[in-house]
């Protein structure tokens, strides 16, 4: 099974591609989507383009998506809104079923800890996948929801096996 895990951001959109056989995880690739400057509709699409390229290259089959994590800038969550609106948009467009995750949850799932610093969690990535070297801090976190993703994914199936 080959799983997209995206990092969403309005600047920078990381992307994160791992194989899942089993239990066993393997690194296929990651990057980073970059806006550029100017008007926000023109980012968006930026972001559009470069994830939908993304997606046809590596063909996953299942994708998943950080939640936005709400903050006092009200104006920046939403344009951050927005960027995971179009994190959602491709891989559905592509007939790819999205999961979420919850920032705390993808921590606690790759380092152990829901509360873990960006270095814990590039660590433990690193670990996970040998090998690999994460294009930024947002293609790490794109990895590690990958991962989150594989393990719920994985458990999901167990137990679909163990109720047929």
């Amino acid at each position: 099974m080959r799983i997209l895990g995206i990092d969403p951001g309005l600047r920078t959109l990381g992307w994160g591609v791992i194989d899942s056989v089993g239990s066993r995880l393997s690194h296929v690739a990651n990057g980073l989507c970059c806006s550029g400057e100017g008007d926000l509709a023109v980012r968006l699409l930026s972001l559009y383009r470069q994830l939908t390229e993304v997606v046809a290259t590596h063909a996953p089959d299942l994708a998943a998506v950080e939640q936005t994590f709400v903050n006092r800038d009200g104006a920046g969550t939403l344009k951050l809104g927005q960027a995971r609106g179009i994190a959602l948009l491709v891989p559905a467009q592509a007939g790819i079923p999205v999961g979420e995750y919850a920032p705390n949850t993808v921590k606690k799932t790759v380092v152990g800890v829901g509360h873990a610093e960006k270095r814990q969690v590039l660590h433990m990535v690193q670990l996970q996948l040998p090998g690999c070297a994460p294009a930024g801090p947002d293609a790490a976190d794109a990895l590690a929801i990958a991962i989150c993703h594989a393990h719920h994914q994985g458990g999901a199936a167990r137990l679909k096996e163990l109720r047929a």
